[in-house]
């Protein structure tokens, strides 16, 4: 099957039969697709989208395209997703969590999309840590530990290790169905027992409106529901930074900050918990959301949680003292400022998409494929919506390699924030729920 007929039909709205989307997913796979076809492709589905059919096949052939783990754990195998935000780093702090109340959390995670941060970029912060373990590690890790974030292996989903590659320099990222079955594919052949899914809406989403994130959320669940594996839906505000970091290295500390209790930001622990109560009422763990909430933040309150990060990141190669010395591991940007509000008033708005693509520009994610990733930069101590501040208030801090760079982002912090005369009306974290 020539790949330009496949990519004419698509572009010309018409539908493609399980055989060609195979043969598509294999030539994405072995590499007789070129780059520039499977662009022309993506683009394509962007604008023709897929039938429910054609995202089934899209999935099931992008899964089939390497290794279908399978778990014989003492307890069920559980995983969360999301669609991608900024400031979202609720995975570090997720897995430890549940796997301390008795899951087991194979997490397949992936690098930045987009404006949004990547949960392995992240990872890659701290100095050692593997996150491209072969599979028998991975396999005696989450077995001995508990919980295991890792990327995606060479035989794990390899179509769309290289889809998402393309998919993420092409401006082909915001498509509901290529989201779909990127997000499936790779939960699909991790040989799940339960997925949650964290489906974000709003301006640092890639589903702009609540509308659309609810179409998201449902052709989630309906298409993995469909394919044999139980899954549930969140759909959240992503209007603004999840918490107040925005990039790579600053998001661990955080992380192990909420983890350890230094800190506690409302919004991120709101978020990270209803998550994880769905993960533990689908699999049966905990006989309520409300009994789950409370196992959950037990397992904060007792340090569970952070010694069970620490074995992680000590097992997959990191420091063994990592949670207790996390400032001496990861790496300080060479320059730090505050940016103060230009205007008084109250927060009315912030742009998490415009914060999203400032860390990029400040080094901290990709232009393209190839590039190498500064772990140093980003932005710390953001300002929530609803902030009373003047013009000597912190809106934020910049971490940079350079005064110019600082300058620039600094620039666009600001910008990113609009100010109003009164505080605005609270938004709700969760705004609907989707089991399928």
């Amino acid at each position: 099957m020539l790949p330009q007929e496949l990519i004419r039909r698509k572009r010309d709205g018409g539908r493609l039969t399980d055989a060609e989307i195979v043969a598509m997913v294999a030539g994405l796979t072995d590499g007789s697709w070129s780059e520039g076809q499977v662009a022309a492709f993506a683009m394509a589905v962007v604008f023709r989208g897929l039938e429910l059919s054609e995202r089934v096949a899209l999935t099931k052939a992008m899964r089939d395209s390497g290794t279908v783990l399978a778990w014989d754990l003492p307890g069920p195998a559980l995983d969360k997703h999301s669609s991608g935000g900024v400031g979202d780093d609720v995975s570090l702090m997720l897995a430890p969590m549940v796997a301390a109340c008795g899951g087991f959390v194979p997490m397949i995670s992936g690098r930045g999309l987009g404006h949004t941060g990547g949960t392995l970029d992240k990872l890659d912060s701290i100095p050692g840590y593997r996150t491209q373990p072969d599979n028998a590690l991975f396999a005696r890790v989450v077995r001995e530990v508990g919980c295991a974030i890792i990327g995606q292996t060479a035989d794990l989903a390899p179509a769309d290790k290289r889809f998402y590659a393309i998919r993420d320099v092409t401006g082909t990222v915001e498509s509901l169905d290529l989201i779909t079955a990127s997000i499936l594919s790779k939960k699909l052949a991790a040989g799940l027992d339960g997925l949650v899914l964290d489906v974000k809406w709003g301006a640092g989403a890639f589903m702009g409106t609540l509308a659309e994130a609810q179409a998201l959320a449902g052709s989630l669940v309906t298409v993995a529901n469909g394919a044999g594996l139980p899954t549930r839906a969140l759909v959240t505000d992503m209007n603004e930074p999840l918490a107040p970091f925005a990039g790579n290295g600053l998001e661990v500390g955080h992380a192990v900050d909420f983890l350890t209790r230094r800190r506690r930001d409302p919004r991120c622990e709101a978020v990270t918990v209803a998550l994880g109560a769905e993960m533990l009422t689908l699999a049966g763990l905990a006989p309520s959301l409300e009994e789950a909430v409370l196992r959950l933040t037990a397992t904060l309150d007792d340090g569970r949680a952070a010694e069970i990060f620490g074995r992680m990141v000590a097992a997959l190669g990191g420091p063994v003292d990592f949670v207790e010395k996390a400032p001496t591991y990861l790496q300080a940007a060479p320059v730090a400022r505050d940016v103060v509000a230009d205007e008084e008033g109250f927060v009315e708005a912030i742009d998490a998409r415009a914060i999203g693509v400032a860390v990029i520009e400040l080094g901290g994610g990709r232009v393209k494929a190839s590039d190498a990733i500064d772990p140093r930069v980003g932005f710390s101590d953001l300002a929530a919506t609803g902030a009373r501040v003047d013009r000597t208030t912190p809106i934020g801090r910049v971490h940079a390699s350079s005064e110019a760079a600082t300058d620039r982002a600094a620039a666009a912090l600001r910008a990113a924030y609009r100010f109003g005369s009164a505080a605005p009306p609270t938004r709700a974290l969760v705004a609907d729920r989707i089991c399928g």
